[in-house]
Parts: structure tokens; C-alpha cells; sequence
């Protein structure tokens, strides 16, 4: 086997070569595979030794041993499935990494079973040792990867060879070799290890010679690095009791009083069972005890069944309420949350903890009362910027009003509910003028969408239609784009079920006649001179139909009729000739830049309506210094309904939250709450994203990113061994 790194990256032999692309990148990390996979088993075997530097005590169990043993006895079978492990999720994961989100995510947690709760134990921990050691070279290489990806801005979350991807290859790699778990948890760690220190001299090489070759790296959102966001994992929350397990548990309502709901029976997994060591749980259970919490509502006692463990009950209750207060520290702590909203947050701590106590669905099901409650209010929370908005007051009441509702009242299920309700009413009426100006706008967008699509079809009848044929190029230019339009108005305007409602079909028929250069039929003139007074208007009638700029109007039918006047006295007046020979050559765009098939046309008045942002709108050369702390961008099609995001409109950041897309995606649609709609085409989209001129604010709900939260702090637990 080839010796790591034997070509070295680090420099370019040839700097006026071309620059390496992104498949160059894949190509080349992919070819050190196997060496990398070599390095890893070497090490192990070096640690299964019984004396030297880098022996492992652990190693010394037989078990451990046989297993590093077969591994280097099949060393080129577990290299190869290396390589074609690290090459499927390279090509085929696709973008974002979705999967290690995945396994922390609170709501999921519920579904795991065993196996899958130590195989997101075991990715987490080689993840920490390839993290320890990369975390220094790292962000340089994403940043090139970034532009080798087509973004302008750093974009570390889709960079296909982040450390991820040679950690899931190496899970997977020991979980088809090594299929003894215990076993294969002893041997990720420290594989973990070993992986990331040659990883980091890879990374390292690997952006010395993309640099070398010329290729320039992305800047950060904004022009530096990304200060808000989620709020990062706080130092306490490291501290809790919380692990995977117990969290698990919490979700499956294994701590409740008296047998499962009934209704509830379908969320348990069948592989979740009650903690055994009972000597241990009480151990647990006092030292939650002695932690400081604050008081919540007091609940009304209820009364422990005869065969319930009260050690487990109480373990249950301290568990949950552990989590409510880590939620609620982790959204007081969210950057995106503005300072009297989180003071509001504060007052609905304790019902939520009551409801919490009474129900453990608060935690499993997203369509808890008291989870709908907290998911609308924050969401809605998030249209305002500052506290100087327009409708921050109004918003501000609405809250205050629920804090007072829910003093007053017994805190059940069924009083949240009325709650929530109650807010919905006071927020539509809130809301009458901008959901009706956002109909509005929704439907000429929808209106556009359908005629461009449409009008791609006939585009294409058209150029069927001309083969063979010897037409002016502006012609041709002017049928796919303009006319084609012009007659997918129409059909879409009929309502009889006619496909050529006003004859534009045909006309496309006759100007296409009326333009043959090879046309020498005998009697042509005659026709010609009968046929174009009805053709021009005709043609004008359709062009006001669908707006067609009056610009592009004279050009057509100046060159238009310049060719007909030729034809007419044909070709005996050598002036028109040489005016109609002139005209057939023009190679200027009639209407091929405004309806460009990759972009989505609209009418000034549809336009108008839909606040559409045109292409050439999208072209800013960079940002302000001002920008803000944006989340990491994502491809338009990540984006989805009721992301709120921040929006640069003619110099100034708006918040907009993405309303409405396309049947098809090729339009999205974003509104603030004062109703103000900015519409745009997907390839618009997609620019303003790379130049840093949309960031996303809240891609998930905000109190579902809490509950993570909390997750993760139950993963870093389970890695501690708590």
C-alpha cells in the first residue's frame, strides 16, 4: 500500500495550471483512503502491545485483542471497506450533513433503541477526539472548499470532506469488522484519535495546495465569523444528571405514575425498559435532591399505586423538571430572542412546569398544549429585530395578558389550549391586511409560475416548428421567449377549454411565413401585402396582453418591418433590401434577457403586487459592515415555509419570514409582518444566499433547537460516563 501522503499536496508544481476543482479534492483525499484505515489499525495494534510507549491498558483484554488481531489480519478488506464506506457518504450524503443532527435531536430521542443510543455514543466520542485535532486547520480548508462549492461566503455545514464523513466511514467500517459492541466501543475512541491526527496533516496539505494553486477562499457571513445563533452548549448544563439513557426514558413516559396511557402505547419503543439497578437509581435521586432548583408551582398531590416504585416516580419528576429549566435557560440565552420577550419567557416557567409534571407528553409530543403554546408564541417572536418595530407594543400585550391569564386560572391542558386560541383570534385580526395582501400576492405568483411553465412548453413547439426553416434569428428569438408567453396568457385566461383562444397559435404561424428568407413562392407579395395589417396587429394586441416592454415593441417591428418592405417590392429596391438584410442579421435580444428560461417572468403589475425582486436587483457587490450575526446559509432548497430570515432590500435589513413557495419551486415568496411581501425566482434566491444578502434566522423552531440543546448536554454526560 502507497505510502500516506507519498505525492505531497502541499504545493503546486505548475501555478499557471488550472485550479483544481472540487471533484480534484474528493479524488485526492479519497485516494488516501486506505492509508489513513492503515494508519488507524497500526496504531491499535501498537496499543494491543503488552509493553511500549503507545500500549492501551483496556487493550489487554483477550476480547479486545482478537479483535484488533483479525483486524490486522484482514487489514486490505477493512481498507477497502474504508474507502468505500468514506466514498459513499462523500458522493452520496449530499450536502448538509443531516445524520449527526439526527442523533441529538431531543424529539427523536424517544424512537432509539439500544443499539442505536450506543452507536450515537460511539460516533460522538471518535467525533470529540477528530474535532480535538482538526479544530486548528480546519476552518481554512472550509473555506476554500466553500468557493470551490460556488459560495462566496463560508459555508463549513456543506463541505462533503468535513471530519464527519471520515468518522461515519470509520463507525461503519468497525461495525461490519468488529461486531461485538462492547468490544467496538473500547476501540472507536482511541481509533477516533489516531484517525484526526492524520487527518489534520491531510487537511493541512490539502489547503496549501489548493492555495498554491490560486483558489480563493470564501469570507465569513458578513465579513467575519457568526456571533448569534443557537446559543452554544453552556458550561452547567454539562454538570446535570441528564444522560441519553435517562433522557430516553423521560421521552417513553418510563417514569410516570400507574401504566402508560393508553393513547401513548404507540410511542414506546418495545425495546425501552425501567432502569434495574435500583441501589444505583436512589443514589441518583439524592443527588438530585441536594441540587438547587427553583420552586415551581406547587401541584396537587397525587397518590403513588401500590406497585409503583416511589424512588422511580420521584426520579421521573426531578428529571423533568431538570429538562423545563434547561429549555427555558437555553432560550433566555438565545441571541435571536430580544431581552423583553425572554423577561415574558420567564413568566410562563411555571405553568409549563406544571404541566410538565402532570403530563410527560410535554416532552415527547410536539402537539403537547403547553409545547404548541411555547413554539407559537417564540416563533412569532422572531418577526421583530428590535423593540423598535412597528407592532412590537401590540405583541408585547398579547404576552402580557397570557402571564395574567394563566395566574388566574387552574393550569390544565384544556386552559392552554383556550389560551392559545385566544391568541390566534388576537393575532389574525392583527394580521387581516397582510394575510390578504399575501393572498393576493401568492396568487399572481402562482398565476406567473404556471404561464412561464407553459410557455417553456410552447417555446419548444416553436423551435420544432422553425427546423429546417430559414428565419431571421430575431424572429426565432422573439417566438420562443415573447410569443410564447403571449399565447400561455391566453390559454390561461380562457375559460372555455380552447387552446387558442384568440388565434395566437396561428399568428406565430404567419409570422414565421412572413419571414422566410428562402420564401420565393409565386404571388407572395400579394399575400404579404393583404396578410400584414392584420399580422402587426394582431402581434401588438398580444404584446399588451402580457406587458411586453414598449422598448422591445418598436425594435421588433422596426426590424420586422423593414424585412416585410424588402419582401413586398422583392428585392428590387436596394435600400430596403439592405435595411432587411441588416434586420435579419440583428442579434440583439428580443426578450431572450427578460425571459430567461432559468429565471421566472412577471408582468410589471404582477410584479407590483408580488414585490418582486427583478435579477439584476440581486447583483450587490458585497455587504455592508453592518450585517449582523447570520446563521450558516443553506441552497433555496433547504429553505422551508415559516423560516424567518434577514433580507437586504435597497441597503437595509428586513425581517421576512419565507411565506410561500411554488408548486414547483421556482418562486418563493417572504413577508414581514407589516405585510410587506418580496417575492424572487430561485436562481435570485440562490444569489442573494451565496453574496450573504439572506441569512436565515431560524431554519427550525427555536424551542425545538432548546431541547436539543438539552440533548446534547445528556450526550456530553454520556461520554463523561455519568
Amino acid at each position: 500500500m502507497a505510502k500516506l501522503l507519498k505525492l505531497r499536496l502541499g504545493v503546486s508544481d505548475d501555478p499557471t495550471a488550472l485550479q483544481p476543482t472540487l471533484n480534484d479534492c474528493l479524488g485526492t483525499m479519497l485516494q488516501q483512503a486506505e492509508a489513513l484505515m492503515t494508519h488507524v489499525i497500526n496504531g491499535l495494534v501498537l496499543g494491543a502491545l503488552p509493553t511500549g510507549p503507545r500500549r492501551i491498558p483496556s487493550f489487554n483484554k483477550p476480547e479486545i485483542r482478537d479483535a484488533i488481531d483479525a483486524l490486522s489480519a484482514r487489514a486490505n478488506l477493512v481498507c477497502a471497506s474504508y474507502k468505500g464506506e468514506l466514498s459513499r457518504v462523500v458522493y452520496e450524503g449530499g450536502g448538509r450533513e443531516q445524520a449527526p443532527a439526527e442523533l441529538l435531536r431531543f424529539e427523536d430521542l424517544q424512537l432509539f433503541g439500544d443499539a442505536e443510543l450506543d452507536t450515537s455514543i460511539e460516533v460522538a466520542r471518535a467525533q470529540q477526539e477528530v474535532s480535538h485535532a482538526v479544530d486548528d486547520v480546519l476552518p481554512a480548508l472550509d473555506a476554500l472548499i466553500s468557493t470551490l462549492l460556488g459560495w462566496r461566503t463560508i459555508q463549513p455545514g456543506l463541505n462533503p470532506l468535513r471530519p464527519e464523513a471520515f468518522v461515519r466511514a470509520l463507525q461503519s467500517t468497525l461495525a461490519l469488522h468488529v461486531p461485538d459492541a462492547p468490544v467496538r466501543e473500547a476501540l472507536i475512541t482511541p481509533a477516533g484519535g489516531l484517525l484526526g491526527s492524520t487527518l489534520r496533516t491531510l487537511y493541512r496539505e490539502l489547503t496549501d495546495w489548493l492555495m498554491s494553486s490560486g483558489v480563493e477562499p470564501a469570507v465569513p457571513l458578513g465579513g467575519r465569523g457568526p456571533k448569534g445563533g443557537v446559543a452554544a452548549v453552556p458550561d452547567s448544563m454539562a454538570k446535570t444528571l441528564l444522560t441519553l439513557d435517562k433522557l430516553r426514558k423521560l421521552l417513553a413516559g418510563d417514569f410516570d405514575q400507574g401504566p402508560p396511557k393508553a393513547e401513548f402505547l404507540h410511542t414506546v419503543p418495545a425495546s425501552m425498559h425501567l432502569l434495574q439497578d435500583m441501589k444505583q437509581l436512589d443514589v441518583l435521586v439524592k443527588r438530585l435532591e441536594s441540587r438547587p432548583k427553583p420552586a415551581p408551582a406547587p401541584a396537587p398531590a397525587q397518590p403513588v399505586a401500590a406497585h409503583e416504585d416511589p424512588a422511580r416516580v420521584r426520579l421521573g419528576h426531578q428529571l423533568g423538571e431538570e429538562v423545563v429549566r434547561l429549555m427555558f435557560d437555553n432560550l433566555t440565552q438565545d441571541a435571536r430572542l430580544l431581552p423583553a420577550y425572554k423577561r415574558q419567557l420567564r413568566g410562563f416557567e411555571p405553568a409549563v412546569l406544571l404541566l410538565a409534571s402532570q403530563d410527560s407528553r410535554f416532552f415527547s409530543d410536539r402537539s403537547h398544549p403547553a409545547r404548541l403554546f411555547l413554539d407559537r408564541v417564540t416563533q412569532r417572536s422572531l418577526a421583530f429585530s428590535s423593540e423598535q418595530d412597528e407592532g412590537w407594543p401590540r405583541f408585547v400585550a398579547t404576552l402580557e395578558d397570557a402571564v395574567l391569564w394563566l395566574d388566574s386560572k387552574v393550569i390544565d391542558g384544556d386552559t392552554v389550549g383556550e389560551l392559545l386560541d385566544h391568541l390566534h383570534t388576537q393575532w389574525t385580526a392583527h394580521d387581516q391586511a397582510m394575510l390578504q395582501r399575501r393572498g393576493e400576492a401568492a396568487r399572481a405568483l402562482l398565476h406567473a409560475e404556471q404561464r412561464n411553465l407553459l410557455a417553456q412548453k410552447l417555446a419548444a413547439d416553436f423551435t420544432m416548428a422553425m427546423h429546417g426553416l430559414d428565419v431571421a434569428e430575431f424572429v426565432g428569438d422573439f417566438l420562443r421567449n415573447s410569443w410564447a408567453q403571449v399565447v400561455a396568457q391566453a390559454q390561461l385566461a380562457c375559460t372555455d377549454g380552447s387552446d387558442d383562444p384568440h388565434g395566437y397559435r396561428h399568428v406565430a404561424d404567419d409570422l414565421v411565413w412572413s419571414v422566410q428568407k428562402s420564401t420565393a413562392q409565386r404571388g407572395r407579395a400579394q399575400r404579404l401585402a393583404q396578410m400584414v395589417p392584420g399580422l402587426l396587429g394582431r402581434l401588438r394586441d398580444g404584446l399588451r396582453s402580457i406587458d411586453y416592454p414598449s422598448e422591445l415593441t418598436e425594435r421588433f417591428f422596426a426590424n420586422l418591418v423593414a424585412i416585410h418592405q424588402s419582401a413586398l417590392q422583392e428585392g428590387r429596391d436596394e435600400v430596403a433590401r439592405a435595411a432587411a438584410e441588416a434586420a435579419e442579421a440583428q442579434t440583439s435580444d428580443f426578450g431572450e434577457s427578460i425571459f430567461d428560461a432559468a429565471q421566472i417572468w412577471l408582468a410589471e403589475q404582477e410584479a407590483s403586487e408580488a414585490g418582486y425582486l427583478a435579477p439584476e436587483q440581486a447583483l450587490v457587490p458585497q455587504l455592508p459592515a453592518e450585517a449582523g450575526e447570520p446563521q450558516e446559509a443553506a441552497p433555496a432548497g433547504e429553505l422551508r415555509t415559516g423560516t424567518w430570515v434577514e433580507l437586504m432590500v435597497q441597503g437595509q435589513w428586513l425581517r421576512v419570514q419565507l411565506t410561500w413557495a411554488s408548486p414547483h419551486h421556482t418562486l418563493f415568496m417572504f413577508t414581514s409582518l407589516a405585510g410587506t411581501a418580496h417575492s424572487m425566482s430561485k436562481r435570485t434566491l440562490e444569489r442573494l444566499r451565496s453574496q450573504g444578502m439572506i441569512k436565515v434566522v431560524a431554519g427550525r423552531n427555536v424551542v425545538d433547537e432548546a431541547l436539543d440543546q438539552v440533548a446534547k448536554a445528556a450526550l456530553r454526560n454520556s461520554l463523561d460516563g455519568k
